[in-house]
């Protein structure tokens, strides 16, 4: 085939230009396939890892510590009355009168042989106590949703920076070619706040982003190509795609965006041999599916990702992350009531049948399981029944890779409103997920702007030894 000359070439973007040439970036994958790195990228931890592959199952807008995971006595001894003077001044004292302490709105009880407490709002979680270690000291350093969700996910409030999911994929790699080191599966409902940049990979290699999924029969959008489109037309097209695509290579030293989005569909391709059945839950047990809550309306959808995480991590995949929460989520205002019932409901059954799955299947001897949000939520009461944002001190919950369960680690004050003892930021946090990967926070590192740059950011960050023992 003749290649047109630059001047030949209609005035058009290369985005424009891919999307009208019959498949897309997907037939680019196709012819690029044989001349693919075949190898499955797998790289060596600094140090024996206790865990080999993670779970993150994320609660988006901020889960109430107060009344889920964190009991507090004194808040139902002096619900309705005003935040205590010593407590200093802090930002929601300016409506005290109006904004009193509320009482959890479930009850407390111990589970389990350890007797860990747990609110009656998570009767299914609740009987696996005994694997849970309740990080109840965790702090951030913003009380807004965007930067509280970027902290969490990629250890600074600034948009940017590698997420946590794409540092284990440069640190780690994938177990399989044919699948992705770090996939996520948002929401269906959409609209979490801070967005895609969540998991994205900042200033590491853009194939280092996390791969969105889903379930059904087409995981990945926009792969196939488009209907009447022939065989031949289709090799026309990627025969010009690709010589473009060379010239535009060679035309400069290295253009990262590109390369990286050619490899990312080169795997695409690769996964269409296993994504489909990867994906098919159907061929589960009636019992699996039960466990899961996939038998049910309220919990299937979640149920079913769920269920996919797992089937993903014994497929290869090194970091699934699952979002619960779409624009608003467990961001209870105005009625924690009503929207903690509401999401409890949706996912505490399926993430009970997860942890019940991975451990029959003895794959959470060496699997992270981490549950928790972006931040907490305040001790006073918001319009009546609900509870204002708080990064002061909430709690987070890990489970699996050798890790002690049946306990708590750290503690906030009397009422809930800030972290007090064994006091754990989100970057010691996430030195502590690294180190139970094998990996030593300090040497996985990336050079960007001069700097070599780190998960755990340029300030000293430790692994807690309370939460590894």
């Amino acid at each position: 085939m003749k290649i047109p000359t630059s001047n030949q070439i209609p005035s058009q973007s290369r985005r424009s230009f891919l999307a009208n040439a019959g498949g897309g970036m997907g037939m680019l994958a196709c012819a690029s396939l044989a001349q693919a790195n075949s190898g499955a990228g797998v790289h060596q931890p600094h140090f024996a890892p206790r865990a080999k592959r993670v779970i993150w199952l994320f609660m988006h807008g901020g889960p109430s510590h107060v009344d889920l995971l964190d009991p507090k006595p004194a808040l139902t001894k002096y619900s309705g009355q005003p935040l205590p003077e010593s407590f200093g001044n802090v930002m929601t004292r300016r409506n005290v009168k109006k904004n009193p302490l509320l009482a959890p709105i479930r009850s407390f009880r111990p589970r389990g042989q350890s007797g860990l407490e747990i609110s009656d709002f998570l009767p299914h979680m609740s009987e696996h106590a005994d694997d849970l270690c309740v990080i109840r000291s965790m702090h951030g350093d913003s009380v807004n949703h965007p930067q509280s969700v970027y902290q969490m996910n990629t250890g600074s409030i600034l948009m940017g920076n590698p997420s946590v999911g794409s540092w284990v994929a440069y640190g780690l790699g994938s177990e399989n070619q044919n699948m992705p080191a770090f996939v996520v599966l948002p929401d269906p409902g959409g609209g979490l706040k801070g967005g895609p940049p969540a998991w994205g990979n900042g200033y590491l290699p853009a194939s280092y982003q996390g791969v969105t999924m889903r379930p059904g029969k087409s995981p990945i959008l926009d792969l196939q190509p488009q209907p009447g489109v022939t065989d031949k037309q289709q090799r026309l097209d990627l025969s010009l795609i690709q010589k473009l695509n060379q010239r535009h290579l060679e035309q400069r030293e290295f253009d990262d965006r590109l390369t990286a989005r050619v490899k990312a569909y080169e795997l695409a391709f690769r996964m269409q041999s296993e994504a489909p059945e990867l994906v098919d839950i159907q061929k589960e047990t009636q019992q699996t599916k039960q466990m899961y809550g996939i038998d049910q309306k309220e919990t299937r959808e979640f149920g079913e990702r769920c269920l996919l995480a797992r089937r993903m991590l014994e497929s290869g995949v090194r970091f699934v992350q699952l979002y619960s929460g779409d624009t608003n989520g467990w961001d209870a205002h105005a009625n924690v009531d009503k929207n903690h019932t509401e999401y409890c409901r949706r996912t505490d059954k399926p993430v009970a049948g997860l942890l019940q799955d991975l451990k029959q299947r003895g794959l959470l001897e060496d699997t992270l399981v981490i549950w928790g949000g972006e931040f907490g939520r305040m001790p006073m009461s918001e319009q009546g029944k609900g509870r204002d944002h708080n990064p002061w001190g909430y709690s987070v919950w890990l489970a699996g890779a050798g890790i002690r369960g049946g306990r708590a680690f750290g503690a906030t004050d009397e009422i809930g409103l800030r972290a007090v003892t064994d006091k754990v930021s989100v970057n010691n946090f996430h030195a502590t997920l690294l180190h139970l990967l094998g990996m030593d926070h300090y040497d996985l590192t990336y050079f960007h702007n001069g700097l070599d740059k780190r998960l755990t950011g340029p300030d000293e960050a430790e692994a807690v030894e309370g939460i590894l023992g």
